[in-house]
């Protein structure tokens, strides 16, 4: 999940796309430039050990954008396939 987030934060929507599963990931990924993703809290980990295969993370990121400072509120579930992490899907 830092990861990935660090990958919002610097704008690396390839990062994004190979470590979303392929079940799941779109075809491609438009990030909003005028979105700085600037603090992520994990509020709550479910599995996601070295010998799980599927985790569960709630989390809230902070943006900041021309319209003003936001954030968004996700769980976020995820499947460990050949020792890789891969973002599934989440809901807000």
């Amino acid at each position: 999940m830092r990861s990935r987030f660090s990958a919002f934060a610097r704008g690396d929507s390839d990062y994004l796309l190979a470590t979303w599963h392929p079940s799941t990931r779109p075809s491609t990924l438009e990030l909003d430039e005028d979105r700085t993703w600037y603090r992520l809290d994990i509020l709550e980990t479910r599995a996601g050990s070295p010998f799980d295969t599927s985790g569960v993370v709630e989390f809230v990121a902070y943006y900041r954008a021309p319209t003003g400072a936001g954030s968004q509120h996700e769980i976020g579930r995820f499947s460990r396939e050949q020792g890789h992490w891969f973002y599934l899907d989440g809901t807000h």
